[in-house]
């Protein structure tokens, strides 16, 4: 990680939170009770969170039903909004072929 990124790592936990208005994922009521139940996580602030998400992706277009893939994206949450959501701190970590959601059955052994 370069230094200039590196600066900005700590940004969820020093920003100014307004009452009523999310703008980072660190204001949303999830974060907050993770905090709450991992104290000994979250009192380091350069500990690194992340957001893992994916979509389906069908390359063939609507007709082709049964080709589909799932890529699963992580993103890293320490960051800024300005940052966060850019596609240089966006890691696809895999793609699961598949014909049906993905679900709570990610299994990368399958």
């Amino acid at each position: 990680m370069s230094p200039r990124t590196a600066e900005h790592m700590t940004w969820h936990q020093s920003h100014h939170v307004v009452d009523g208005v999310m703008v980072h994922p660190s204001d949303g009521e999830a974060w907050k009770h993770f905090n709450s139940v991992h104290p000994h996580f979250s009192a380091e602030s350069r500990n690194v969170c992340l957001g893992l998400c994916t979509d389906r992706f069908n390359p063939f277009g609507l007709f082709a039903a049964p080709y589909s893939y799932w890529p699963v994206i992580m993103i890293v949450y320490n960051l800024p909004p300005w940052m966060c959501m850019k596609s240089e701190f966006m890691f696809l970590s895999m793609v699961k072929p598949g014909p049906s959601s993905l679900g709570r059955n990610i299994d990368v052994c399958h």
